[in-house]
């Protein structure tokens, strides 16, 4: 820990000086002023040149005002050190800094510093003085060490990537996790993350951090292919031969509850038919009639926070859309509300095919 950084300010002269300064172009002036304006009168009495002039003022402490030394300043913006970490971590005891402890006082550090000396009743600056860090480390303990130098978080709920279908396959070997790999951090994989951590001794957070996952890959051996991308046998679907009479006219994405099935039709003509399933008890799909009113091929949501691939919307936030779940586990599982499709080649072809503007019919 480097030693404290001493500021004082170089703008501040003395006042003495200053007033001095400020006396001498004052009388400069007068005397000026008063040749001018005197020039033909004369006097016995002194002229303001023949008085003496007013004594300066001191600094010295002999007399006259002088300013308090200026604080010592311990950090400011810029700094790069253990005792900023150590200043990080005390305002993260407070509720002030909300960041990982990085040691670089930047612009999160000087807001942070500037809400607790606002909070304390200090002096506004953003920079440590000494009477802020006395204050703060008076209102604070030591930090830790995990305060200090808190877990790094290496995935969690909504991440989709080839590492989470790592974490997904390790978890399989240890079964924690029963269902195939999809690469999406969701409830499933988040509940097999805190079964995994109980059983290391580790806080089940259900969110791995850099101790869970050397925890989960010292207690693995790296996944195969085939453990991370099992084959997938999508079944074909039977047509659905009892379409309820809304779909026979237009074009129209006609989904039977009863049958799980979404059918394509084109005035009466099923073009095709795929498997499909909807939404749990608290999220139903809903019936009626609609239409596409937009198409997204690439979509995220935004309130799931999860990958929803040629995305069909018919009502609200409801739609027609791939499901890496649904192929990958079948209708051991539920959407949030929309209609999922397993088969990736076949809705991928029917997003092209469907316009803005098509009906769409949920039925029983």
């Amino acid at each position: 820990m480097r030693s404290a950084l001493v500021r004082t300010s170089a703008r501040r002269g003395p006042r003495g000086v200053l007033l001095s300064a400020a006396a001498a172009l004052t009388a400069g002036g007068l005397l000026l002023t008063g040749c001018a304006a005197q020039a033909d009168e004369t006097s016995d009495e002194p002229s303001a040149s023949q008085e003496e002039p007013a004594p300066e003022e001191s600094d010295d402490g002999s007399g006259g005002e002088s300013e308090e030394p200026a604080e010592e300043i311990l950090m400011a913006f810029g700094d790069e050190t253990e005792q900023v970490r150590e200043l990080q971590a005390r305002l993260a005891q407070l509720g002030h800094f909300t960041a990982q402890p990085t040691g670089y006082y930047g612009d999160v550090t000087v807001g942070a510093v500037s809400e607790y000396q606002r909070a304390a009743d200090l002096e506004v600056s953003g920079e440590v003085g000494e009477s802020t860090w006395a204050a703060l480390t008076e209102a604070t303990t030591d930090p830790t060490e995990d305060e200090l130098f808190p877990p790094q978080q290496i995935m969690g709920y909504g991440d989709n990537t080839d590492q989470v279908r790592e974490l997904q396959a390790r978890l399989a070997q240890l079964g924690h996790f029963e269902e195939n790999p999809t690469g999406y951090y969701g409830d499933v994989t988040g509940t097999a993350v805190s079964a995994f951590q109980t059983s290391a001794g580790l806080e089940a957070s259900g969110t791995v951090f850099d101790d869970t996952w050397d925890a989960l890959t010292a207690a693995t051996t790296q996944p195969t292919e085939e453990e991370m991308y099992p084959p997938l046998e999508v079944p074909d679907a039977e047509p659905e031969t009892d379409l309820d009479e809304r779909c026979l006219e237009g074009r129209v994405l006609c989904v039977s509850k009863t049958s799980n099935t979404l059918s394509w039709v084109v005035e009466g003509d099923v073009q095709l038919t795929l498997d499909v399933r909807f939404g749990a008890e608290e999220t139903p799909t809903r019936e009626g009639e609609f239409e596409v009113y937009w198409k997204s091929r690439n979509h995220h949501s935004t309130l799931y926070d999860s990958p929803m691939p040629y995305a069909m919307f018919f009502d609200g936030g409801q739609a027609v859309h791939y499901s890496e779940d649904f192929a990958a586990n079948g209708y051991n599982g539920a959407s949030h509300g929309c209609v999922n499709v397993r088969d990736e080649d076949a809705i991928a072809g029917l997003f092209d095919e469907v316009n803005e503007g098509d009906k769409v019919v949920v039925y029983w």
